[in-house]
C-alpha cells in the first residue's frame, strides 16, 4: 500500500489509474477506524479495479466547543488497518494542504442540509459539503463509498454530486454494528461501561419499529411515539440523556410525512453521557411484505 503525505502526488496516483480505463473506489475517513470503515474498503475492493482511502480529521466540519481536539487520532493502526483490508493507497494530507492559507472558498450545502443535523450543527454540512468536494477534485475516482450510519451526510453528498454533475457514482453501504447492536462509530470509545450499555436502546427503539412496520402500522405519528417511548426508556429501564431527535421522515427529502407509503427512514441522535450518537434505519414497504420474517429487523 502507497502512503501518500500530499494532495498533488494522490491526484497523480488515482489519474494513472483511470489512464488506463481502470475504476478508482475512493474512501474518506478521519481515522480512528473500525470494522465500518473497513467494510467500505471491501466494498470498493469488490467494485473497483483500485482502492484509495483519505485519513483528515476536517477542522471546518467542527463548531466551536466540539470534539476537534479530543477526536481519536490512530494514524499508525489505521495504516495497518487499511493495509490489512487490501487498500491500494491512502492519502494523508496536511491541514495546510487542504486549506491553504488565504483559502477562502467553501461549498453552501444543498437543501437537504437543513433540517435534523442542520439544526442542531449549522454549520457541520458545510463543512463536509467542502472537504468531499476538494476531495473528489483530488481524488477523481469513479466510485466513493459512504456508511449509511451517516444517513443525511449520504443524503447530503449525493445532492452536492448531482447538482455540480461530479462525474463519480455515490454508493452508500450498510451500517455495520456491533454483536449487541450497537451502530459502530469512531465516538464509541468515547462511552463509560455503563453508558456503553445503555446506548443499546438506539438500535433497540429502531428494532422495535422495525418489528411495527413489518408488523402493518404505516401511521408515522405511531410509529414515531413508540421510537420515542423506547428511548425514554419507559419499557427497559434503558435511555438516553438527551434526544436531539427522533424521526420518520420522507427517505429523500427528509421532510415530515404522515403515512409511509412506499418508504421511509427513522433517524435518531442523542446524547448518552458525555457522547453524541446517530443511527438509522429505513422502512421500506415492499421488504416488509416479502421479508417480515427476517432476522435482522434493521436490515
Amino acid at each position: 500500500m502507497q502512503i501518500i503525505d500530499n494532495t498533488a502526488e494522490a491526484h497523480d496516483f488515482v489519474r494513472s489509474c483511470r489512464r488506463n480505463d481502470q475504476s478508482v473506489g475512493v474512501v474518506l475517513t478521519m481515522g480512528a477506524l473500525h470494522q465500518g470503515h473497513l467494510s467500505l474498503v471491501e466494498h470498493s475492493r469488490e467494485a473497483c479495479d483500485h482502492t484509495i482511502a483519505t485519513i483528515f480529521v476536517n477542522p471546518t466540519q467542527f463548531a466551536p466547543g466540539e470534539d476537534l481536539d479530543q477526536y481519536p487520532r490512530t494514524i499508525e493502526r489505521d495504516v495497518t488497518l487499511l493495509g490489512e483490508a487490501g487498500c491500494d493507497a491512502v492519502l494523508i494530507p496536511d491541514v495546510k494542504d487542504m486549506y491553504p492559507a488565504g483559502a477562502s472558498t467553501s461549498v453552501n450545502p444543498p437543501k437537504v442540509a437543513e433540517p435534523l443535523e442542520g439544526q442542531f450543527r449549522p454549520s457541520h454540512f458545510g463543512g463536509v459539503a467542502t472537504v468531499v468536494l476538494k476531495f473528489f477534485q483530488i481524488l477523481p475516482g469513479s466510485h466513493a463509498f459512504f456508511g449509511r450510519k451517516d444517513y443525511q451526510q449520504c443524503c447530503v453528498i449525493k445532492a452536492m454530486v448531482e447538482d455540480f454533475k461530479i462525474p463519480i457514482e455515490i454508493i452508500d453501504c450498510p451500517i455495520v454494528r456491533e454483536a449487541d447492536g450497537l451502530a459502530m462509530s469512531s465516538r464509541n470509545r468515547y462511552l463509560s461501561e455503563s453508558d456503553r450499555r445503555r446506548a443499546r436502546c438506539l438500535s433497540m427503539a429502531l428494532a422495535d419499529v422495525q418489528n411495527a412496520f413489518d408488523g402493518g402500522q404505516r401511521n408515522v405519528q405511531a410509529l414515531t411515539d413508540r421510537l420515542r417511548e423506547r428511548l425514554s426508556g419507559a419499557a427497559s429501564n434503558q435511555s438516553v440523556d438527551r434526544l436531539d431527535y427522533a424521526v420518520i421522515v420522507d427517505p429523500v427529502t427528509l421532510q415530515p410525512i404522515d403515512k409511509v407509503t412506499t418508504s421511509a427512514v427513522a433517524l435518531i441522535a442523542a446524547h448518552v453521557g458525555t457522547t453524541r450518537l446517530i443511527d438509522n434505519c429505513v422502512l421500506d414497504c415492499h421488504m416488509s411484505n416479502h421479508h417480515n420474517a427476517t432476522t435482522d429487523p434493521l436490515r
